[in-house]
């Protein structure tokens, strides 16, 4: 512990995810440093993520101002038939941002010279009064808390809890970005101020409009975001689309500009057979739609020894939810405060395992609910999620949490 009776906290993940939790214990007290293994810096990513209530509490807990240039705004969703038709629609105002814009503002708020990247973890060691970290560069870190957020292919994990692997749900979620200005007329007024469904046989597209690069917020400088979800067996379908152009296969998941052009073009294909028109004007629009196979992680402990995990590296919930930011943010400030509580680390992290783990099962239990539908092979009830009016007031809302 330091002078100030407080701990040094190793962050093992720069993610958003990591963020939180540096923040959060340094405005506990805590000397928190995070490690990257990535070597350049995470911006540029643009993928959409829908806020809720909690979001923005917790955003303001880290001592950020969500309430200015943070996204785009909505009132409500609609769904589209096969033709474009509109056959449903749900009032819901939501703020809707990108991952960018979040991990910006988390990244801002961190000390630079706290943030190191580079770091690629190898090892883990807890001897009960310590707990170090080492590098594949060579260098080690030694603190009284190691915090593993370091997403869902976690070494944190894999070092404390190696039985856990992510299990594959049997469908992908296809996401793209298109530039506003690069849509008709006639699809920006259907589709830009909403989000938006289409709902073919065992599968789920929803789109949404978020900044442009940059948090670019003004009209037709915004982007439209969209994730389609379509079933893709294990063994043959999925293990296609993790091959590149090589030949190489990619484990759990492929860097975007390496799915192979005619993947892509196949996707584009099958929009013009199963998407509405201006849904599939989006597709054919997107310059390189990147990949997302979907998995399941749920971790049976939190906290080991002087170690804790968070976020995806803890529990990986599907989608569908839209609570993975939100998730993770409830996590760190748990662990902040439990840390806050107790000088013995150990106990500590037990509160904090013991205020987390029911939260965060019931999110992936409901996630694996609404997904169900999506799975290949028959499933009891699982289309009554699959309807207009169950996928607009279910998906990306936390209601079922609040009930």
């Amino acid at each position: 512990m330091n002078k100030a009776g407080k701990g040094r906290a190793l962050v093992v993940g720069g993610s958003i995810s990591g963020l939180f939790a540096g923040i959060l214990l340094r405005r506990a007290g805590w000397d928190a440093e995070i490690f990257e293994r990535a070597e350049g810096e995470l911006t540029g990513r643009g993928a959409g993520i829908v806020t809720h209530a909690e979001t923005h509490a917790l955003l303001r807990a880290a001592g950020l101002d969500p309430s200015r240039n943070f996204g785009v705004d909505i009132a409500g969703r609609r769904t589209l038939d096969r033709d474009g038709r509109l056959i449903g629609e749900h009032a819901c105002r939501q703020t809707l941002t990108s991952w960018d814009r979040v991990f910006r503002m988390l990244r801002a708020a961190f000390p630079a010279e706290r943030y190191h990247l580079g770091k690629e973890l190898r090892r883990v060691d807890d001897d009960g009064a310590r707990v170090t970290a080492r590098f594949a560069d060579g260098a080690v870190a030694e603190g009284d808390l190691l915090v593993g957020a370091d997403g869902f292919r976690s070494t944190v994990r894999a070092a404390i809890l190696p039985a856990v692997r992510p299990r594959y749900a049997g469908y992908v979620a296809w996401r793209g970005l298109v530039a506003e200005g690069a849509l008709s007329p006639a699809t920006h007024r259907d589709i830009f101020d909403a989000m938006v469904f289409c709902l073919p046989p065992s599968e789920q597209y929803l789109g949404y409009p978020v900044a442009g690069p940059d948090n670019d917020l003004r009209p037709g400088a915004r982007r439209y975001n969209f994730v389609w979800y379509r079933p893709a067996d294990e063994a043959t379908a999925l293990h296609d689309l993790l091959t590149d152009a090589a030949g190489h296969v990619h484990a759990l998941s492929i860097p975007p500009p390496l799915v192979r052009a005619d993947v892509a073009a196949a996707l584009r294909e099958a929009s013009a057979r199963l998407l509405a028109p201006q849904l599939q004007e989006t597709v054919a629009l997107t310059p390189q739609p990147f990949l997302q196979p979907i998995y399941d992680v749920e971790s049976p402990r939190m906290a080991v020894g002087r170690i804790a995990l968070l976020g995806d590296a803890a529990f990986l919930s599907r989608p569908h939810v839209g609570a993975g930011v939100t998730k993770a943010a409830e996590d760190a400030q748990a662990l902040a405060t439990a840390v806050q509580s107790s000088a013995d680390v150990p106990v500590a992290l037990r509160r904090f395992e013991a205020a987390r783990l029911a939260p965060n099962r019931r999110v992936v239990e409901h996630a694996r609910m609404l997904g169900a539908c999506l799975e290949p092979g028959p499933r009891a009830g699982a289309e009554r999620h699959h309807t207009p009016q169950a996928v607009m007031a279910e998906i990306a809302v936390l209601d079922f949490m609040r009930a």
